[in-house]
């Protein structure tokens, strides 16, 4: 476990030292010029370093500088990589200390982008890479990796990356930016974190195509063989990484519920599309709610789009609905959805398993804007993956059914929202509550400056995370999300409510992350899962355990 520090985990595997150049190609353990003399002459680092030793603080100013420089927010996301492959604790001081502008570099919205181009940005690779070649050895190459002690796995197989779609092993760029945000917003130790890709092959033609392509050339691997190779991943970290928890991310709606459903009693798992963007939006309704002054059971919602995020948010919501007195039967009733092929309702062909809760008694409507006019929701939510869906009519037609309409455009990257935040606020004549999947720069409607707010997973996973391995919890539950979603509301205040905001600041996303973790314990304990023992004061032994990017001395 983490020591009490909060500087350095205890981690096995992570105490050996190595030496001169190899110290230095030690991405974990590498301070560059930051080496004192002593250090230096004890492990061999004279003439391997230019003479003058430099503070962390000054090689941020290095950094900072050479960052403002970089033409293009893709160059940037290079460049950071190229620093996070040199020296991490040095990438980690410079990302947190700069959360607000870094995150849409590392993440969303600026890492869809590194996905479609990541074959031919390639430099170092990051993570594993377990392919459908290596069926029958899964363990092995997983004692490759040079860390014994995980604590985190994020996987992906790569075919429904954010709005984009297949993209093979080029999706590893998810995982790898995940993991970032669990040390950088969550405190957990770097080392401790592990991006995996499960290349089962892609059904991509362009990427087939591509002679730098890194990934399996040839179509997706499907049913049983893809079950099998699944299987033995998820047994393979239950005896190499005992202590994992595993989150999975970015896959289809054809595998990402189902194997949810099938591993969440077996294991320490949890799909952060599903249950983080749940937990997120969710905060973002409690949050609305507050804007007008009415309960969430009184609200009748529609989604566009009935995939992994709409379905998870309108499950958790029906949990929050019943939380606060309805039936079951009348929770989801408050819930709609709409997809490609309508509205979704009872003796529709062809329905999953999953949408048959929400398929309510009712004609078919084949158009959104008819359905937004029949249904009348007070709020709409795009989960749909296509951009503009959210047109002037539709945001008029819900600005005239409801005094302050609830419209969230999630869809990720920003090319993807179904409508711009400019749009919510110019079409509901400034009475829109918005919140978007990427981030939207404020903007200024009648004199009044409003700030959109980004239903951002990171205000949730990273501290779901942490209070999962600190409690060493065996599962993760649908409780320990929903306490996120209400703590995660209770963090934004009234002056940011009053500037259009319904979550804090990013800057902010460490203590909420403490915050979620405390909860995320407490549940542990409570539901007999924990199987670490805690002490009484939860929050301070939850940030002494967060880890803080400084050097270690090592002589």
């Amino acid at each position: 476990m983490p020591n009490a520090s909060g500087n350095s985990w205890e981690l096995t595997g992570l105490d050996r030292l190595p030496r001169g150049v190899d110290l230095l190609h030690d991405p974990l353990k590498n301070q560059g010029t930051a080496f004192s003399q002593k250090e230096r002459d004890a492990l061999g680092l004279q003439g391997l370093l230019p003479p003058r030793i430099m503070s962390q603080d000054t090689q941020k100013l290095r950094i900072m500088e050479n960052f403002a420089h970089k033409p293009n927010d893709l160059e940037k996301y290079v460049f950071l990589i190229d620093l996070e492959d040199r020296n991490e604790t040095l990438f980690y001081r410079v990302i947190m200390d700069n959360l607000e502008s870094m995150m849409p570099i590392i993440y969303t919205p600026t890492v869809g982008k590194a996905c479609q181009l990541y074959g031919h940005l390639f430099r170092r690779p990051r993570g594993l890479f377990i392919s459908a070649e290596h069926q029958g050895r899964i363990e092995e190459v997983l004692c490759n990796w040079p860390n014994r002690d995980v604590r985190v796995i994020v996987v992906t197989d790569g075919e429904r990356i954010l709005g984009l779609g297949d993209l093979g092993a080029n999706g590893m760029g998810i995982p790898v930016g995940k993991v970032t945000l669990y040390t950088a917003c969550g405190g957990i130790h770097p080392g401790a974190t592990l991006p995996v890709m499960m290349d089962v092959g892609t059904d991509n033609v362009q990427l087939l195509n591509d002679p730098l392509y890194i990934g399996l050339p040839q179509h997706r691997l499907r049913g049983e063989p893809y079950d099998e190779l699944m299987d033995e991943f998820i047994s393979a970290v239950q005896n190499r990484f005992p202590n994992a928890l595993i989150q999975f991310e970015d896959f289809a709606n054809v595998n990402a519920f189902r194997l949810l459903s099938k591993y969440r009693d077996r294991a320490c798992v949890f799909n952060d599309d599903i249950q983080g963007t749940a937990a997120v939006g969710l905060a973002g309704l409690y949050s609305a709610m507050k804007i007008t002054k009415t309960r969430l059971k009184d609200q009748k919602i529609l989604f566009c789009g009935a995939g992994e995020a709409g379905i998870g948010i309108a499950s958790l919501a029906v949990t929050a609905m019943m939380d606060e007195g309805l039936a079951m039967e009348d929770a989801y009733h408050h819930c709609w959805f709409f997809d490609v092929d309508g509205l979704i309702v009872q003796g529709r062909a062809n329905l999953a398993d999953y949408h048959i809760p929400f398929a309510h008694p009712h004609p078919p409507i084949n158009c959104f804007l008819d359905a937004v006019e029949e249904i009348r929701p007070n709020v709409i939510i795009g989960a749909s993956g296509h951009s503009r869906l959210f047109t002037r009519p539709i945001v008029e037609l819900m600005a005239n059914i409801n005094e302050r309409p609830v419209i969230f455009a999630l869809s990720n990257p920003t090319s993807k929202a179904e409508c711009t935040v400019e749009e919510a606020y110019t079409w509901s004549q400034g009475r829109a509550i918005f919140a978007s999947g990427s981030p939207f720069e404020p903007v200024i409607h009648n004199g009044r400056t409003f700030i959109p707010s980004q239903i951002n997973n990171a205000y949730v996973f990273p501290g779901v995370g942490l209070g999962v391995v600190l409690s060493g919890s065996q599962h993760v539950t649908d409780q320990m999300f929903l306490a996120a979603a209400k703590i995660l509301a209770n963090q934004v205040n009234q002056r940011e409510m009053d500037q259009g905001q319904l979550f804090p600041p990013i800057a902010k996303i460490r203590s909420v992350s403490a915050a979620i973790a405390v909860a995320v314990i407490q549940l542990a304990q409570e539901q007999g899962l924990a199987r670490n023992p805690v002490p009484e004061n939860l929050l301070e032994y939850v940030e002494q355990k967060m880890y803080v990017p400084n050097y270690k001395r090592y002589a």
